[in-house]
C-alpha cells in the first residue's frame, strides 16, 4: 500500500477549512491544516489524519519551515498574503494548488517555478477557476476562438431588501469589484470599461431572472487565450448594479478622506462597515452559485457554441455553503493529482492551461462530480448567417 501523502493547507477561512476537512476525509492524504486563529483551528477539531498548526502566514521563514515536511500544499490565505506564500512554497520545492486572488501577476513567478522544478497551479476557485478551466478546453478545441462570455455569481435564495444580496467573505474584496475598471477583450484588443456597466439580464434555470455586468475578473485569461471578444460579469438579482453605481458615483466608495464633525474619515471604509453588517449571512440561509461560460469559435468549417455551466447550492446536510464548494472543491481535485504524479509541468498554470489537455480536464470535472459538483457542457452549432 502506498504511504499517504501530506498535505498543508494554508490558511482555514471559510474555504480552507472546507478543504482541509475534505482532503481528510481521504484515506490517501494526511493534513496539516495551519492558520494564525485558533477559532479556526479549533473547528477542525477531532477529524481523522487531521491534525492543526497555530502559526503567522505572513513570516515566510516559518511558512518555509512548516511546509518543509509536506509532499504538496493547498494556498488559501488571503489576496494581500497570497503572493507571498506562493514564492515560499515554489522556493521550498512544493507542488502547489492556489486560490488566493492576490492583485499580483502569478507570471511573475513562472521562471522560479520552472527553476525550481515545481508546478504551481493558481487562481483555481470558481472564477477565476472552473471558468478558466472551460475556456482553456473550448479554446483548445477551437481552430479560431471568437468570444467567450463568463457570468458568475453567488447568491442568496432569499430577497432580502434593499440589496438582496449576502456576502461570505470581505466587503472590501466586493467593493473592489464595484469600484476596479474591468478589462475586456474587443477586437482582439484590451479595452478597459467602467464596473458595472454594460448590464444585461441573463436566465438562469435554476433561478430566473438574473442580472449581469462587467467586472474585472479575466485576469490570466487576458495574455493566455486568444479570443477576439472576451468578458467576465457578475450575476445579482436585477437592480443590484444601479444601487452599486449609486453609491460609487456620489462618492460613498471613494478612499480620499474627509472632514466629518472634526473627525478625518473615509467614506470606503464607512460604507464597507455599514454594508458589511447589511450584507452579512444569517446562520442557516441558503445561497446558490452559478456560473455559465459561453464560448464561440470555428472548428473544421463549422461555427459552434459550447456552454459550460455550474450551478451548486448550500448542502442541507452539511451546512457547507455552495461558495466555499465551489472554491474549495478544485484546488481539493488538483492537489490530489499533483500528489498522484499528474502531467502537470513546472511553472506557473492557471486552470486554462490544464484545460487545454483533455485528460486533466477530464480527470478535474470526473473529481468534481465525484464531490457533488456537476460541471456540464452543451455544443450546437450555429447557423450560418
Amino acid at each position: 500500500m502506498a504511504a499517504m501523502k501530506k498535505i498543508a493547507v494554508l490558511g482555514t477561512g471559510l474555504v480552507g477549512s472546507l478543504i482541509a476537512r475534505d482532503l481528510a476525509g481521504d484515506s490517501r492524504f494526511e493534513i496539516l491544516a495551519v492558520d494564525r486563529s485558533e477559532t479556526a483551528l479549533a473547528a477542525l477539531s477531532g477529524y481523522p489524519r487531521l491534525s492543526t498548526l497555530r502559526a503567522d502566514l505572513a513570516s515566510p521563514s516559518e511558512v518555509a519551515k512548516i511546509i518543509e515536511p509536506v509532499d504538496a500544499v493547498v494556498g488559501a490565505v488571503p489576496g494581500f498574503l497570497g503572493a507571498s506564500v506562493l514564492r515560499t512554497v515554489i522556493e521550498c520545492h512544493k507542488p502547489v494548488a492556489d486560490i488566493a486572488f492576490s492583485k499580483e501577476d502569478p507570471f511573475l513567478l513562472d521562471g522560479l517555478a520552472r527553476e525550481k522544478g515545481v508546478p504551481a497551479v493558481v487562481d483555481c476557485g470558481v472564477s477565476p477557476g472552473l471558468s478558466n478551466l472551460a475556456a482553456g478546453r473550448a479554446a483548445a478545441d477551437f481552430d479560431e476562438t471568437e468570444s467567450i462570455r463568463i457570468f458568475v455569481g453567488g447568491l442568496p435564495f432569499p430577497r432580502v431588501w434593499p440589496y438582496e444580496y449576502r456576502i461570505v467573505f470581505s466587503a472590501t474584496d466586493v467593493v473592489e469589484e464595484y469600484v476596479r475598471p474591468a478589462r475586456t477583450i474587443r477586437n482582439g484588443r484590451i479595452v478597459i470599461l467602467p464596473a458595472l456597466s454594460e448590464v444585461e439580464l441573463i436566465d438562469i434555470p435554476e433561478i430566473g431572472t438574473l442580472e449581469a455586468f462587467l467586472t474585472d475578473g479575466l485576469r490570466t485569461l487576458l495574455a493566455t487565450v486568444p479570443a477576439r471578444q472576451l468578458e467576465e460579469k457578475t450575476l445579482r438579482y436585477p437592480g443590484h448594479a444601479e444601487k452599486m453605481r449609486m453609491l460609487r458615483d456620489t462618492g460613498f466608495f471613494s478612499e480620499d478622506r474627509i472632514r466629518v464633525g472634526g473627525a478625518s474619515v473615509s467614506p470606503r471604509e464607512v460604507t464597507e462597515r455599514l454594508l458589511f453588517e447589511s450584507w452579512k449571512r444569517p446562520a442557516g440561509e441558503e445561497e446558490f452559485v452559478a456560473l455559465r461560460v459561453v464560448c464561440t469559435g470555428s472548428q473544421d468549417g463549422v461555427r459552434l457554441k459550447r456552454t459550460f455551466g455550474l450551478f451548486d447550492r448550500t448542502d442541507r446536510e452539511t451546512g457547507e455553503t455552495s461558495m466555499a464548494r465551489t472554491t474549495g472543491f478544485p484546488p481539493a481535485v488538483i492537489v490530489g493529482l499533483l500528489t498522484a504524479g499528474s502531467h502537470i509541468e513546472p511553472g506557473i498554470h492557471p486552470l486554462e492551461d490544464l484545460g487545454k489537455d483533455p485528460e486533466l480536464y477530464d480527470a478535474i470535472t470526473s473529481g468534481l462530480r465525484e464531490k457533488g459538483l456537476s460541471f456540464t457542457e452543451t455544443v450546437e452549432e450555429i447557423p450560418g448567417e
